[in-house]
């Protein structure tokens, strides 16, 4: 930003009459009012060339000509224009820079400034300023949002929402192309990860297209979930994969893993529990040319890896392609991955287990500790009741919120996970019981490290169940750690 010396300031000269503070309705006349920029008189020969040189210092408005007429009478020359100019960064002719007077020295013009009198409107100001205008002193203005197609997706603060409605409207007046504005008025849904809204302003069209790296989508913004800052971990998952690859998409969405994996020549099996979502995945198969490729499921996470996944993955593991199973539901993802250990049963004798043919997991989650890549893997552990170390990775997707990480997990299913030892060997399954102490060892650990998050509770998964050693982690810190110590105990007898 050019100087502007602070005896000639003028702080109000791009925001709104006074009048306006308070305001909760919206009255676009109210914020009209009349201001004084400085300008330059240039020749119109040499117009063009003088306007690039001082764009930098050019005034800049929404709706405004940065030319004007010279305001000289009718009959005169017409040889000249007022090129209007910030007044933050011009107050007198010694403000140019170097480059600025060489190139008016350069075009034979005067650095004489000439004082022009305009018409600043609502039209006229950004949305940031018509807001802190208008929200009392001191709050903070949010003018962000989220793009879903032709909807406006805000998360209004307290402060904000007797004024609700006229921002909306300002947010819609500002973006072209948005045609609705909407509130979320409740957090996420882990159920079916949709959430309650209210309409702020313009129609209630909640049916939205929305273009993703080159994908199209349509969906009920207000009964499935989407959002459009996942965009490049979608694209970034998605160039993993080669064509003949498997996609096991547990929690699919609408779509944006399962829909570009097909398009890139993968066989996709996609699932997910809420049915909107369900008919929107296979609305985008259609709509994309790509419902060949892909089947779809519409039952629980659990249900999907113990039924159809079950059923098809030897036979996936046999063929050419590796296997992805993509788990994108933050919230719960991790203590899904329970599901794994022992899905396949008995280890068969021949090569099929082998750890080339292994499925590649990519598991999200959020995380609030201070070390979140070290939380996802003790969590990731906990539930496989195996150790990770060495044999994962860890990658930062999204900061959430203050202190809240979006991560994502990625490894290579481990063989002891994924079968279990036939009753008729020797060790008569004592590996699952040295899995069941390393589960319980993890947890043990990761209670044991906490300092600030004891009683913190993890969320059960969908009203499924948990194993015994799981559900210590709903009991404070101290009884959980002697509860674990006993089962280890306990299994340590049994060896």
């Amino acid at each position: 930003m050019c100087a502007w010396p602070d005896a000639m300031a003028d702080p109000g000269l791009y925001r709104p009459p006074p009048a306006v503070r308070g305001m909760t309705v919206l009255d676009r006349e109210a914020f009209t009012q009349m201001i004084h920029v400085p300008a330059l008189r240039v020749p119109t020969t040499v117009l063009n060339k003088v306007v690039k040189s001082l764009k930098k210092i050019a005034l800049q408005r929404p709706g405004i000509k940065r030319v004007v007429d010279d305001g000289q009478p009718v009959g005169g020359s017409g040889q000249h224009r007022l090129l209007l100019l910030d007044p933050h960064c011009v107050a007198s002719a010694e403000s140019f820079g170097h480059e600025e007077t060489a190139a008016l020295t350069a075009f034979g013009v005067s650095p004489e400034l000439h004082r022009y009198e305009l018409q600043l409107t609502y039209e006229n100001l950004k949305s940031e300023e018509v807001l802190r205008a208008v929200l009392p002193e001191g709050q903070d203005v949010t003018s962000g949002f989220s793009r879903v197609g032709h909807i406006a997706h805000m998360n209004l603060r307290d402060h904000q929402l007797p004024y609700k409605s006229l921002i909306g409207q300002v947010i819609m007046d500002k973006n072209p192309g948005v045609t609705c504005v909407v509130n979320k008025t409740n957090t996420i849904d882990s159920t079916y990860r949709n959430f309650q809204m209210e309409v702020l302003a313009g129609e209630s069209n909640m049916v939205a297209k929305v273009r993703e790296n080159g994908v199209l989508y349509e969906f009920d913004f207000s009964r499935v979930y989407w959002n459009p800052r996942l965009s490049t971990e979608h694209e970034r998952v998605v160039s993993l994969l080669r064509c003949g690859d498997i996609v096991l998409d547990v929690f699919a969405g609408v779509g944006p893993f399962a829909i570009p994996a097909a398009r890139r020549g993968c066989v996709v099996l996609a699932n997910d529990l809420n049915p909107e979502a369900h008919r929107w995945l296979q609305h985008n198969a259609r709509l994309n040319k790509v419902d060949a490729a892909i089947t779809t499921f519409n039952l629980d996470g659990r249900e999907f890896l113990r039924g159809p996944a079950r059923e098809r993955l030897p036979g996936l593991m046999r063929g050419p392609g590796a296997v992805h199973v993509v788990m994108n539901l933050p919230a719960l993802a991790l203590d899904f991955l329970d599901t794994f250990r022992g899905l396949l049963g008995p280890e068969p004798d021949q090569g099929l287990s082998c750890e080339a043919t292994m499925p590649q997991v990519h598991c999200y989650g959020f995380s609030k500790e201070d070390d979140p890549q070290q939380d996802m893997v003790q969590r990731a552990e906990a539930s496989l009741g195996v150790s990770l170390q060495g044999r994962c990775s860890v990658h930062m997707v999204r900061n959430v919120a203050p202190n809240k990480e979006m991560m994502c997990v990625n490894f290579r299913m481990p063989r002891e996970v994924l079968y279990t030892i036939s009753s008729s060997k020797e060790d008569g399954g004592s590996n699952q019981q040295a899995r069941d102490i390393t589960a319980a060892c993890t947890n043990i650990h990761r209670l044991s490290t906490k300092n600030m998050h004891a009683h913190k509770q993890i969320a059960p998964s969908r009203g499924m169940q948990r194993k015994k050693i799981s559900c210590t982690l709903y009991m404070p810190e101290s009884a959980a750690v002697i509860k674990l110590l006993h089962t280890c105990l306990h299994h340590t007898i049994l060896l």
